[in-house]
């Protein structure tokens, strides 16, 4: 009986099949990279706000603390957006007449807030608590970034669950004195995971890892 498939066939299926192959783990590891990357993400990009308010020139170059306007965040969940009445309490005397301020004026006229645009944002399924983190020494820098170096605020980690999960695997090497956590300028001393696992230790820090620790 004469061949029906000339016999590079089978070198051509084999190489076919794995060829399908590749292309199929090269695009999930595309996409997975594309999914974490800041531009899906949006870490990095400065966020336009109604009233283009500096971090850098409140924390930085006034030294204001971050609990001034963040009032709740050692007590609650949520850390808290100030009511334009902590703005006023300054701006009602200096920069009073800024024409850029006007929307914090007009706030405070009507009483209607400020529509901020949220920055740091994690889904609705994602239970975070910002009082639990300050109570086991994880700063505020940990997660936002260099704030006391922004002009204009943005987003400074992806926030995905993988990120969240490097900290949550070894606290040692995040964790800081309590009396450091608002601390803008605090760095990681060298001996950072023997402080760390002392601190652990010393402040109860669970590696809590299962789902129901953030998905309720």
């Amino acid at each position: 009986m004469a061949q029906i498939f000339h016999p590079s066939t089978n070198t051509i299926s084999r190489v076919s099949l794995f060829g399908a192959l590749l292309i199929v783990a090269g695009a999930a590891w595309v996409g997975g990279e594309l999914y974490r990357s800041p531009y899906v993400t949006g870490a990095g990009s400065p966020m336009e706000q109604p009233v283009p308010f500096s971090h850098k020139h409140h924390v930085r170059d006034d030294g204001i603390d971050c609990r001034y306007c963040h009032t709740s965040v050692e007590t609650s969940a949520f850390a808290g957006i100030p009511p334009t009445k902590t703005c006023e309490n300054c701006h009602s005397i200096i920069w009073s007449d800024a024409p850029m301020l006007e929307p914090v004026r007009k706030s405070f006229q009507t009483g209607q807030s400020i529509q901020w645009a949220r920055v740091n944002y994690v889904p609705q399924f994602v239970y975070f608590n910002h009082s639990i983190h300050i109570h086991k020494g994880i700063g505020c820098t940990a997660c936002h970034g260099p704030v006391g170096d922004m002009p204009l605020t943005w987003q400074s980690e992806s926030l995905h669950m993988r990120w969240c999960l490097e900290c949550h695997q070894q606290p040692e090497k995040y964790i800081r004195p309590r009396d450091q956590v608002f601390n803008i300028d605090w760095k990681p001393p060298a001996n950072q995971i023997e402080q760390g696992e002392k601190l652990v230790k010393e402040y109860n820090v669970k590696s809590l890892m299962d789902c129901y620790t953030c998905h309720r």
